[in-house]
């Protein structure tokens, strides 16, 4: 009722420029695109609130510390209110901040919805500071987030791709120097609020007053006080509060040209800030160019961080570079012992190396920290076979599909398993569920090509073949795998297409032309199949087998020469 008051008080005196009506349209885009900003960031709520805030500071000109006097002094006007009603101009302001509020709350509960009722499921090394133990921890390291990310927007030149982990260290006391931080950043905040308070009416005062809620508003979802977010920092959460807070620097910049003498200085000093940044901005989207260059920078500010020699380890890998790739890799799991990511990706690099036994450690450690762990299950699996642990194996593989039902690389390896137990059906049905799941999966293919093709079953051979070729007709090493099968069931017009599709898309693949020589030879075709062996020579110079069957070729061809001459000296 005192808010009614005040609102009618102020109405009847210098609110004349307070809008009586408003347009639907326009609250209905703003509200329509606040939802389509929430389907891509949560952040995008927070829009709402802003609105509801330009409304009441900026359009109703609506001043706290007149507000709150009323409150206090809740004289007898209040009849005025009770006799004459509300202006029209506080129906309509009263009606805009309802609908925002229903409208913020219909796009939360449908949002809610989507996510499937739950909340997002964080690791401790996500946001260490929300699973602390301790609630003073807690506190104070939020406070001292909250100061840090105050201090990006001041001076934003340690910027980092990822701040998990060990980038930021807990604070366990109050004794700790960094205490300082939250203590300035609160001081500052509390003068600013008494200043939108008590302060002098005027146009900078509403300025920072909104400015103010620019930037805390949107930083709300993000502050671990109404849930759990899944980082520490997120430089991508200050981009709508940076918004307010140049309002705050803007207006304050202005308050002191006006009561300082130094209004020069204080311009150039502000143009020195303006350039600054955008040369920051231009270094900053530089290190975003490369991958190399994002890990390489975050080494430089958040070297406590595994996350970040981790990729660094990655992209080392990645390059061939596996020495530095393991160092990277080893000094990740220094810093933080759990990190299964790591231990998987180490133990490949081993497993390559030829290293099994400290890759199985590295994986079954992997597992124990993460049992859901697909990836590393299957992983297992491929050291366990090349270790010859054929049960082991099958086991790991069995349990990474239990865990990811749809794995086409799992029953891949599955299937290799069982070729090399001899269990030819089985092989066929891991790799026929790799094909279901995954029909570009081409090794699948050309593997159940193959060993239908020993097995002696050429139609059925045939029959997968061309059902590779349906589903990836641009692929020549199926073209390639099929065609040899229809050249040994003496098919060889259809073999010799797919040999030159094959050969038209890898024309430097030595075998391709060395078997299309060997379907000539069969064939009778001998110039065709002596060009082919030949061409096959010259991609590998190392191709025994071609080789021996080039001189058996040319015995062939010289025997019939020589047969031929002969039979041409007795008609003569």
């Amino acid at each position: 009722m005192y808010f009614t008051e005040y609102l009618t008080v102020r109405g009847s005196q210098d609110l004349q420029c307070c809008p009586e009506s408003f347009s639907v349209g326009w609250l209905a885009a703003s509200v329509v695109l606040c939802a389509a900003s929430v389907l891509c960031k949560e952040q995008g709520i927070t829009a709402i609130g802003v609105c509801s805030a330009y409304d009441i500071l900026i359009l109703c000109q609506i001043d706290p510390k007149v507000f709150l006097a009323k409150l206090l002094a809740a004289d007898k006007s209040l009849q005025l209110v009770r006799k004459q009603g509300l202006p029209v101009w506080v129906r309509s302001l009263l009606l805009r901040q309802l609908l925002l509020v229903a409208t913020g709350a219909a796009i939360m509960t449908a949002r809610w919805w989507v996510m499937g009722s739950t909340p997002p499921a964080f690791q401790p090394v996500d946001n260490p500071a929300a699973f602390a133990k301790e609630l003073t921890t807690r506190v104070l390291t939020h406070n001292y987030i909250y100061a840090l990310n105050a201090w990006l927007l001041f001076f934003p030149w340690w910027l980092c791709f990822d701040w998990s982990m060990g980038c930021v260290p807990l604070l366990h006391s109050v004794g700790d120097p960094r205490i300082l931080a939250p203590i300035a950043l609160w001081l500052g905040l509390l003068g600013l609020l008494t200043y939108c308070v008590i302060g002098l009416t005027d146009n900078t005062k509403r300025v920072i007053t909104l400015g103010l809620a620019v930037l805390i508003v949107p930083f709300l979802p993000a502050c671990n006080l109404f849930f759990t977010v899944g980082f520490v920092v997120a430089e991508r959460v200050l981009y709508l509060p940076s918004a307010g807070f140049v309002l705050m620097v803007v207006a304050g910049t202005n308050v002191l040209c006006q009561h300082c003498s130094w209004k020069k200085v204080i311009q150039a000093f502000l143009g020195l800030i303006i350039v600054f940044n955008i040369i920051r901005c231009t270094v900053r989207s530089a290190e975003w160019v490369t991958e190399e260059a994002l890990f390489t920078s975050g080494l430089r500010v958040c070297p406590l961080n595994a996350k970040v020699h981790y990729n660094i380890g990655k992209i080392r890998g990645d390059q061939g570079r596996t020495d530095v790739a393991i160092a990277a890799y080893r000094h990740a799991l220094r810093l933080n012992p759990e990190y299964d990511q790591t231990m998987n990706n180490l133990a490949n690099i081993l497993k390559d190396r030829g290293e099994l036994g400290e890759a199985e450690l590295l994986l079954e450690r992997a597992v124990q920290i993460r049992p859901e762990f697909a990836a590393a299950w299957m992983n297992l699996g491929i050291v366990q076979a090349q270790l010859k642990k054929p049960q082991l194996a099958e086991q790991s593989y069995w349990t990474a599909i239990k865990h990811r039902r749809k794995y086409p690389d799992c029953y891949y390896n599955l299937g290799n398993l069982y070729l090399e137990l001899k269990q030819h059906g089985d092989a066929l049905n891991a790799w026929r569920n790799a094909t279901l799941l995954k029909p570009q999966h081409t090794l699948a293919w050309t593997n159940m090509i193959v060993l239908l093709d020993n097995l002696g079953d050429l139609s059925k051979a045939e029959v997968v073949g061309k059902e590779a070729v349906k589903v990836l007709p641009n692929d020549p090493s199926i073209q390639f795998t099929l065609a040899n099968v229809l050249g040994k069931a003496s098919k060889y017009q259809e073999a010799e297409k797919l040999y030159w599709r094959a050969i038209d898309k890898s024309p430097k693949a030595a075998n391709y032309h060395g078997n299309l020589g060997v379907l000539y030879h069969r064939w009778g075709k001998y110039p065709e199949a002596e060009r082919c062996y030949k061409k096959s020579i010259e991609l590998d110079p190392t191709a025994a087998t071609t080789q021996e069957n080039l001189v058996k070729l040319q015995r062939t061809m010289n025997k019939n020469a020589s047969r031929e001459h002969g039979l041409g000296k007795g008609r003569r």
